[in-house]
């Protein structure tokens, strides 16, 4: 059985990492999966990569691989290259990261790519694939709702009801085809030792997260934890100024890297994560049942971060320091609370998805 997976990543990696890691899972349960991937390459995760685009912090502008505004021409070579992919994949099932609840802007190649899937003459399982609260304007629902009866079949929300149900507003007219599969998050083993009695700072790709790991070195010296080592993790799309500037700030017992391969065996040890809050790096901390203090992105009108976050702490899983209110003495403050908690129990929350998804793709198959 055959899988076309269409994701796009505009600003992080959060999208491409998460749908790397189901990727894994299918190819795993033995669907053969095509990865298509519109963002910029990612070194590790294996795709089939489409004429790369990404975003400004606003979502608002489309830019091309060299950073320029995308004009109709990229649009159709992106279009078309995408559709060829398609046609010779010939999958079974059609799987869209997204869409029709965001990735608003690549409207212009999802649409064509779904009336091509559904006008095949053996139809595929046309299925969305989101992640477990999304960001939505009212104006907007009306189209959300007609594209995703018009096209697709089931839906798939990465995510636990007994934490967070999917919050988009007239969910009750497509509740007979949502399926909740529990959160993502890649299988990982716990190496002893490693990583043990750290301090773990980490921004995810690092394309925002700069404030954070400036702050948690600033509050290092107003926590109990300063005689701790304290490593920082700038991420894989932190500009070299980034990394530079945080290496003259760190002190003794400081140390500042890009990433870490063996990043979640670090976080299953560490004395405490402090960390942005993004899908991904939520997910890892749960499974590592790691003492933790979340910062959510929020800039820029975004709110998925902070509404998972405050779910989270409404559970006494996290503690939590608003974007807005990031400084040395507030993220010390946090790091305390924290350290003063047990860790989390496990199974506190459903984790299972990657195994989930294939188990349900081929139920409906």
């Amino acid at each position: 059985m055959k899988v076309f997976f269409h994701v796009q990543h505009l600003l992080g990696i959060g999208h491409l990492k998460r749908a790397a890691t189901l990727a894994r899972a299918l190819a795993a349960d033995g669907f053969a999966v095509t990865l298509a991937s519109g963002g910029m390459p990612v070194e590790g995760i294996e795709v089939l990569q489409l004429p790369p685009a990404s975003s400004d912090a606003s979502f608002k502008t489309l830019l091309d691989e060299r950073g320029q505004p995308v004009d109709e021409a990229w649009k159709a070579r992106r279009r078309d290259a995408l559709l060829a992919a398609w046609h010779a994949a010939e999958a079974d099932v059609l799987l869209i990261e997204l869409f029709p609840f965001g990735r608003r802007q690549m409207r212009f190649e999802l649409i064509p790519l779904l009336e091509a899937a559904r006008a095949r003459r053996r139809r595929p399982l046309i299925v969305c694939s989101s992640r477990d609260l999304i960001q939505w304007r009212p104006t907007r629902e009306q189209e959300m709702l007609e594209f995703f009866e018009r096209y697709f079949d089931r839906l798939l929300v990465h995510g636990d009801p007994a934490v967070a149900r999917f919050n988009f507003g007239p969910i009750g007219k497509i509740n007979d085809r949502l399926h909740y599969t529990g959160y993502v998050v890649d299988d990982f083993s716990r190496q002893e030792g490693v990583g043990a009695g750290e301090v773990l700072v980490s921004a995810g790709g690092g394309a925002v997260g700069q404030p954070l790991l400036e702050a948690a070195l600033a509050a290092r010296e107003l926590t109990s934890l300063h005689e701790h080592p304290w490593r920082v993790l700038a991420g894989i799309n932190a500009p070299e100024s980034t990394l530079a500037s945080l290496r003259q700030s760190a002190g003794p017992g400081v140390t500042v890297e890009r990433a870490r391969q063996d990043f979640t065996t670090r976080l299953a040890n560490c004395v405490l994560s402090v960390s942005q809050a993004g899908y991904n790096t939520v997910m890892e901390t749960l499974a590592a049942r790691a003492r933790a203090v979340m910062v959510p992105f929020a800039r820029g009108g975004e709110a998925e971060q902070t509404m998972r976050t405050r779910l989270l702490v409404a559970r006494g899983l996290v503690e939590m320091v608003e974007e807005e209110a990031l400084d040395a003495r507030n993220l010390a403050a946090a790091i305390e609370r924290a350290f003063d908690r047990p860790r989390p129990s496990p199974g506190e929350i459903d984790l299972g998805g990657a195994k989930a998804t294939g188990r349900l793709l081929r139920q409906w198959l």
